[in-house]
């Protein structure tokens, strides 16, 4: 768990397990373009998020299929919080999801897509990090 969160999601650390059994490319709950800021280049790219199953992929293009690989992935059970960071950042738009470590910045296109991405983002924490709690619990009574 030291792995810090902007490492496991701009994909020094993303491989195949990381995503195992997520359809990323079918169905998924929102998908859009962000801008997002580098870890260590704070540099602004434009990439092509999706959202499924907890898990907040990204990629250089918007069509996605199967055979698409992940520039970054992030585990959204481990997020605390995801909120508007305009006036962190002074630039419209701009919203901030957070671990106990780490934060990451992303700018939407409208103050509509921020907000949709801000409550999409929002509810798959709580859903997830609920079923990740719960499956510790069935997972310790079964090691009984």
């Amino acid at each position: 768990m030291a792995a810090s969160l902007w490492r496991y999601a701009t994909g020094s650390t993303t491989n195949p397990v990381d995503y195992s059994g997520v359809e990323f490319w079918s169905n998924p709950e929102r998908t859009g373009w962000l801008t997002k800021q580098g870890e260590y280049i704070k540099t602004w790219r434009r990439r092509w998020f999706v959202l499924k199953q907890g898990k907040l992929f990204w990629f250089k293009e918007s069509t996605i299929t199967r055979a698409s690989i992940p520039r970054g992935v992030i585990p959204v059970a481990t997020c605390l919080t995801v909120k508007g960071a305009e006036d962190i950042l002074h630039k419209p738009y701009a919203f901030e999801l957070s671990t106990r470590a780490d934060t990451m910045y992303f700018i939407a296109d409208s103050d509509k897509e921020k907000e949709d991405w801000i409550n999409s983002i929002g509810r798959s924490i709580v859903l997830h990090s609920r079923s990740v709690t719960d499956s510790e619990i069935i997972d310790y009574d079964n090691g009984k």
